[in-house]
């Protein structure tokens, strides 16, 4: 395999000697031509040329072997040339050296607006956290006007206020999703008071819309974070409700895997061609041609936090029939209690 990769090599080393080729060949036949113009004895002459050819050899031996440590050091670079750009060879001419000043100009350019970008996502992100945070303190105020009176325009208003709410809540985990590995928690938890938690927040919701809830006892322990998982459980049951106009929502462990759990609606479904496609950030399809206040950012979040728990979400869906999703659970036992 080895001598495969240098054989490759010859062609474009000499494709780069080849001035230095041609020019050798040519003093070599001219040499050759005067010798014999003086009519020298043949055994000096081919004395002459096996010399001067084994010299060649060698020369280019060495030459070659120069070449072949020059490359495999810039095919190590090409990877970690960002932190490791004093590895780069020593140049062996002017040229060379221009290149590497060349190289060098870029690589301090690159880091220059690396670090500015950096500190510009920084800012950002610091902002929308402290946006997101601040904007909680009117939205729970208003939520108390509200319970002030009972009233049907106070519930219908209190139920905008709880969109609000929640859209508030997946920017928060949007922007923490990236550095959510320094905050998981992992242990052994009860599943049904996981979905319980998710199911109580949008109690009132499915009141509202007269959808009936199906609730299996799930009777299963998972590995994983409380928080986390609570959060994707909410935003499966958030697009279920949105995309459900009446029918039920089923919650239960699918029987034919283990530690699996389905949300299954009867909603209004997802077309085939949006099936692939449906976790991708900003992806909105068909539901979201429906539905125009469709963000596309839920299942995204989804399917990255339950990577990161080393969870897995699939989802099958028929227009009009329905939508079912399924939360693979199942972790590599890490021995934690």
């Amino acid at each position: 395999m080895k001598n495969s990769r240098v054989f490759k090599l010859i062609i474009p080393y000499l494709r780069m000697r080849l001035g230095v080729i041609i020019f050798l060949s040519l003093f070599s036949v001219i040499f050759a031509m005067i010798l014999s113009l003086y009519n020298l004895p043949q055994e000096p002459i081919a004395y002459a040329a096996v010399l001067y050819i084994n010299i060649g050899i060698i020369f280019i031996a060495m030459d070659f072997s120069r070449f072949l440590r020059h490359h495999k050091l810039l095919q190590e670079l090409k990877t970690n040339i960002a932190i490791e750009l004093d590895r780069l060879p020593e140049p062996r001419n002017l040229i060379e050296r221009d290149y590497q000043d060349i190289i060098g100009n870029v690589h301090d350019k690159c880091l220059k607006i690396a670090n500015k970008a950096e500190i510009s996502h920084s800012n950002m992100m610091d902002y929308y956290t402290l946006w997101a945070h601040q904007i909680k303190t009117p939205i729970a105020a208003m939520h108390l006007v509200l319970q002030a009176e009972e009233s049907e325009q106070n519930s219908e208003l209190s139920m905008e206020l709880f969109k609000i709410e929640q859209y508030v809540e997946l920017v928060l985990q949007y922007l923490r999703v990236e550095s959510m590995s320094s905050d998981l928690m992992l242990k052994k938890y009860s599943l049904d008071d996981i979905v319980k938690q998710a199911v109580r927040k949008y109690a009132r919701m499915f009141i509202r819309k007269k959808i009936k809830l199906n609730f299996e006892s799930l009777n299963c322990e998972v590995l994983t974070d409380e928080k986390w998982l609570v959060f994707v459980i909410e935003q499966i049951l958030s697009n279920a409700l949105k995309y459900t106009k009446e029918g039920s929502i089923s919650i239960y462990m699918d029987k034919n895997a283990e530690k699996t759990l389905v949300i299954e609606d009867t909603g209004i479904g997802i077309k085939e061609e949006d099936l692939n496609r449906i976790f991708e950030r900003g992806f909105t399809g068909y539901n979201g041609r429906w539905d125009k206040k469709s963000t596309g950012l839920g299942l995204y979040l989804c399917r990255q936090i339950l990577g990161k728990l080393s969870h897995t979400i699939s989802i099958e869906s028929q227009v009009d029939k329905g939508t079912k999703v399924l939360i693979d659970l199942s972790t590599v036992e890490l021995g934690v209690e």
